[in-house]
């Protein structure tokens, strides 16, 4: 089960100056690759986290945003990635842009964000999710799919469409600070290029891994 990477290489003096830069690159060639039907959600990547103890979970969200500040998504503080963030804040980001022979990898740290930042993102959702946000204690046990539907009518019952839904108390975003991120790009016999930005003061280092 391996596959011949024949795609183009990534070389240092094709970077971008910064890692914000050359992820919009690299963003814009993936939302590309989705309009020719290579990529579903290009915009999809693991979030892996730790617990107090040091033991690992990853799950797949949303990106929602990214700019120098860092890397933004949106969850249930009382969730499992939630919870954890809350006692380690160290986070990794993967975005497996496999079908294009391409990586992206930001390891830092993860805090929350400003509640009007929040509330911006959360009334521009859907109402469906916006309902879904108060339906959901994410990631607690719960009997049967039959208890998430009915509290879904529940809170659809007191929020219908078009009545303004309030951000719930425990849901909200977080903004990865990047330390490093690094661009992987997939080549023939296993010799991929791995060029990696290292925060290194007001600045950034670049690092060519071997891989």
């Amino acid at each position: 089960m391996r596959r011949q990477y024949r795609s183009a290489g990534l070389e240092e003096n094709e970077l971008a100056s910064d890692p914000y830069e050359q992820f919009a690159r690299w963003f814009a060639d993936a939302v590309r690759a989705t309009g020719a039907g290579l990529l579903a959600e290009p915009n999809a990547m693991v979030v892996s986290t730790a617990d107090a103890e040091g033991v690992p979970s990853s799950r797949t969200v949303l990106l929602k945003g990214y700019d120098p500040r860092g890397f933004v998504f949106f969850t249930n503080y009382r969730s499992r990635k939630g919870r954890e963030l809350a006692a380690n804040p160290h986070v990794a980001l993967l975005f497996p842009w496999h079908p294009i022979a391409r990586q992206v990898i930001v390891c830092g740290d993860a805090v929350r964000i400003a509640e009007g930042e929040t509330a911006d993102y959360f009334h521009s959702r859907p109402h469906g999710s916006q309902l879904g946000a108060h339906a959901s204690p994410q990631s607690t046990v719960v009997a049967a799919r039959e208890e998430l539907e009915q509290r879904y009518e529940e809170v659809a019952a007191r929020w219908p469409e078009g009545t303004p839904v309030p951000v719930p108390q425990e849901w909200g975003g977080f903004r990865v600070r990047p330390r490093t991120v690094e661009f992987w790009q997939g080549r023939e016999n296993r010799l991929h290029d791995r060029l990696r930005f290292a925060a290194d003061g007001d600045g950034w280092r670049v690092e060519r891994l071997a891989p």
